[in-house]
């Protein structure tokens, strides 16, 4: 044991190190002007960092915030504290923790026992049953993904729920399919909101730090949502159903006593104050108010003595960690775009693209850059490097920028490997799961996200 913490901390120092060398050397060695070679070198040392993982992803956004407040300046350091999407995930953490302290998802698990109860008394094929709960229960993720702005969150409520529930079957693979069906409805399916998947978030919230551009959330919705997220949802239950089902002739184990433990009395009011934060993200176009206020009105809400579901103390039991994170992002980003490094960059991507591109090779070649980078480090962080150079990419070549928006985020949401996502990461982590099985059914979704609903979305970004 002692060798192999030896050998881990080993590997976390060679980590570091190798960041601080990369670093050091793209500051030294970029023939690049002014203070592009600094900014460069400190967006690598965090992407190795990254990368590695020898230390939590928030505190290296941390070190990248303090680089650029040494190299540059507070402001430009500081600034993505101010970017309303970063509050937009605060209040989204906030969402979380009331819905999960008014224990809302247990009453939603009694329910849908008692309704797996009614259904089993009648059904006895079950292949028909696992059939019909793994349409509504991945048809309930994607609706979840409109009311909370976290996928993360949204997991780590689910993934319990879904592993009792899979108890009704004695058969593993219908255990596994009702777990990986509705978790990633509601993670895939998210991309057509606007507020339900990270990477929107942040990108959007770049563009409009850097262009000015500003996305409502009514129009990424029309936009996206027919496509990325019905039609996601719709292959999230196919490749699922293909690869795990009961089969005709197992059994079920339902048993009829209820889950231990009752709500509060708060999850009307819970549901209520959810609708409302829909309602204000959904009529965007005629208020203008950015979607911070919705989440911001939810918290409020919830925490509002009197009138509230939890106490203001629920507040410090939340992990505000990824906010760093975030900050660190926008930071980066931010940087890039001060030097001028974005649109030295934009010239570069320009100089392998076909002269004079059309629109949708144009937007096929974004797809293929920004998923090209998604191989080599997380999200977010490729978020934080490409979405200024697109930004500026667009700009020359003439292509719609939401468009160019909008197929950035299908290919950072085009998942293959754990290490893509903390998401996948934290699916990984509960005990049902081999990192085989998510492997295939995150690749099988991905195949046919690039090969049948790229096409139809950057149709639908283009003509509607």
């Amino acid at each position: 044991m002692m060798s192999t913490l030896t050998g881990r901390i080993d590997g976390d120092v060679a980590a570091v190190a190798a960041a601080l060398a990369l670093g050091a050397g793209t500051l030294a060695a970029a023939p690049l002007p002014g203070e592009q070679p600094l900014i460069l070198g400190i967006t690598l040392f965090c992407i190795v960092l990254w990368v590695a993982n020898p230390i939590p992803p928030w505190f290296t956004g941390l070190l990248g915030i303090g680089l650029i407040g040494v190299g540059f300046s507070p402001d430009l350091a500081l600034g993505g504290f101010a970017e309303p999407v970063l509050w937009l995930i605060v209040f989204g953490l906030i969402i979380g923790e009331a819905i999960h302290r008014t224990r809302t998802a247990e009453v939603i698990e009694r329910a849908i026992l008692g309704w797996i109860a009614a259904d089993a008394a009648r059904e006895t094929n079950p292949v028909r049953l696992y059939r019909r709960l793994l349409v509504v229960l991945s048809l309930g993720g994607l609706a979840f993904a409109l009311m909370v702005p976290s996928s993360l969150v949204r997991v780590l409520i689910m993934a319990p729920i879904l592993i009792d529930i899979g108890r009704v079957f004695e058969s593993p693979a219908a255990r596994l399919g009702l777990l990986f069906g509705p978790l990633f409805a509601t993670i895939y399916g998210a991309l057509g909101v606007l507020t339900a998947y990270l990477p929107n978030i942040v990108i959007t919230g770049i563009v409009e730090s850097t262009t000015g551009l500003s996305i409502a959330w009514s129009e990424w919705f029309l936009s996206m949502f027919p496509v990325m997220g019905l039609g996601r949802t719709a292959v999230v239950v196919a490749v699922v159903y293909l690869l795990y089902r009961p089969s005709p002739d197992s059994g079920l184990s339902f048993a009829a006593e209820e889950s231990a433990g009752a709500g509060d009395g708060g999850v009307g009011r819970t549901v209520a104050f959810l609708a409302v934060g829909v309602a204000i993200w959904a009529t965007d176009f005629l208020h203008g108010l950015h979607p911070v206020f919705g989440a911001f009105v939810v918290a409020t809400l919830m925490l509002l003595p009197g009138v509230g579901t939890v106490s203001s103390d629920a507040v410090e039991d939340v992990d505000f960690s990824i906010v760093f994170f975030v900050g660190g992002v926008f930071a980066i980003a931010a940087g890039l775009s001060e030097t001028g490094f974005t649109a030295v960059a934009a010239e570069s991507l320009l100089a392998v693209v076909p002269p004079d591109p059309s629109t949708p090779i144009a937007l096929l070649g974004v797809f293929g850059v920004t998923l090209a980078l998604l191989f080599v480090i997380e999200g977010l962080a490729a978020a934080s490097v490409l979405t200024p150079i697109l930004a500026s990419f667009a700009a020359e070549t003439g292509i719609p920028m939401a468009a160019a928006v909008q197929v950035e985020a299908v290919a950072l949401g085009t998942l293959f490997f754990p290490y893509q996502s903390v998401v996948l990461v934290a699916i990984l982590g509960y005990d049902p799961v081999e990192p085989g099985d998510l492997i295939r059914v995150t690749s099988a979704i991905s195949l046919v996200t690039i090969f049948v609903l790229l096409p139809l979305q950057i149709g639908c970004a283009l003509y509607l």
